[in-house]
């Protein structure tokens, strides 16, 4: 049993940490970082702690681009795995966490 949705070759893995890494370096994602909070808690938190994080993670057939990727603090990356948004507020809410809007 696959773990995942979605199915990945590693040649696409291998694309999409590719676009990571470049996007990462970029004046764009430098000026999200630079805002210093994470996108998921709003947490004041210092540029260079934030973390890349693809609201539609690539295992999950997510891709990287602008409009799939976050700054978020390591905490609620790492809370987050490689849960889509549905099933991280599904998440919050089991654990009493009010969600934004």
């Amino acid at each position: 049993m696959k773990p995942f949705a979605y199915d990945l070759d590693e040649q696409d893995l291998k694309r999409e940490r590719q676009k990571a890494r470049e996007l990462r370096q970029s004046q764009w994602w430098k000026r999200r970082c630079a805002k210093g909070r994470c996108h998921y808690c709003g947490q004041a938190t210092p540029p260079a702690e934030l973390t890349m994080d693809h609201i539609v993670p690539v295992a999950r057939g997510g891709k990287t681009t602008k409009g799939n990727v976050v700054p978020a603090c390591k905490s609620c990356n790492n809370k987050k795995k490689q849960m889509l948004p549905m099933e991280w507020e599904a998440y919050l809410r089991s654990v009493g966490t009010p969600l934004d809007g």
